[in-house]
C-alpha cells in the first residue's frame, strides 16, 4: 500500500474556527510570545501561562473537524497515511485519523513539570495551579514551548523519507524544524501544496500547488488520489 505523509499547519485548523495567537479577539495582543509560550514565562508567571492555554483549550472544545480533516481520515481507507502536524489541537483525531504525530505538543494534555514522562489527557478545559501529577509535581501544558527541543522531529524525518506522496496543508513553511521536513522528501516523490499563499522554493521539483483553502483543496486532492489508485 502506498504511503502518504501529510504535514499540516494552522491553515487547516483555522477553517474550524481555531483562532491564532494574534487574532484571538485581541485578548492577548499586549503580550509577546515570550510572555506566554516559553520556559521562562512559566517560571515567571505560571498563572498567566495557564490562563492563556485554558482559553485556547476551552475554544478548542467548541470547534469541530472540517472537510479537510474528514477527507484525510477517509484517505486511510485507500492508503497508508501518516499525518505530521504543527497544530496542538486534536481535530485530526476527532475526524478519525489514526496516525497523527504532534510536533509541538497537544493542547488537551498536561504533563508533569518534574517527571516529563508522566502525561495526562485532561477531562476538562481548565488546568490550575495545584493540579499535580501522581508524584506531587505541578502539571504544565503538554506543549513544546519556544526554546524547547521538538521531541518527535527525528521520527517525523524518518516518516517523510518513506513517503510515496507528500502533502503540505495550511502552513507557511517558515517555522523550523518542521519546515525543513521538505528537504527529506524522496527524490521524484510528488509533493502537493494546498494553501492560498504558501510557496516552496524555486528549486523544489515535483510540486503541484493547489491555491485553495484546506476545506476545499484537500477533499479535491483526496478524491483525485483515490480515483488514480482505482
Amino acid at each position: 500500500m502506498k504511503k502518504i505523509v501529510v504535514l499540516t499547519g494552522a491553515g487547516i485548523s483555522a477553517e474550524s474556527g481555531i483562532k491564532t495567537f494574534r487574532d484571538d479577539d485581541g485578548l492577548w495582543r499586549n503580550h509577546r510570545f515570550e510572555d506566554l509560550a516559553t520556559p521562562s514565562a512559566w517560571q515567571q508567571n505560571p498563572q498567566l501561562v495557564l490562563d492563556f492555554y485554558n482559553v485556547r483549550r476551552k475554544q478548542l472544545l467548541e470547534c469541530k473537524p472540517n472537510a479537510a480533516h474528514l477527507a484525510l481520515a477517509d484517505l486511510e481507507n485507500h492508503f497508508q497515511v501518516q499525518i505530521i502536524t504543527q497544530n496542538v489541537d486534536d481535530l485530526h483525531e476527532r475526524a478519525g485519523s489514526s496516525q497523527v504525530l504532534h510536533l509541538h505538543g497537544e493542547l488537551r494534555k498536561a504533563r508533569s513539570t518534574k517527571h516529563p514522562e508522566l502525561v495526562y489527557l485532561l477531562d476538562s478545559w481548565e488546568l490550575k495551579l495545584g493540579d499535580n501529577c501522581e508524584r506531587g509535581a505541578q502539571l504544565r501544558p503538554h506543549i513544546v514551548w519556544f526554546g524547547e527541543y521538538v521531541p518527535h522531529i527525528d521520527e517525523a524525518i524518518e516518516q517523510v523519507k518513506k513517503a510515496d506522496y507528500f502533502i503540505v496543508i495550511g502552513t507557511s513553511l517558515v517555522v523550523y524544524p518542521a519546515a525543513g521536513l521538505v528537504d527529506f522528501v524522496p527524490k521524484n516523490c510528488p509533493i502537493f501544496l494546498i494553501d492560498p499563499k504558501t510557496k516552496l522554493s524555486d528549486d523544489t521539483t515535483n510540486v503541484r500547488v493547489i491555491a485553495e483553502k484546506a476545506a476545499i483543496g484537500v477533499p479535491k486532492l483526496v478524491q483525485q488520489l483515490i480515483q488514480q489508485k482505482l
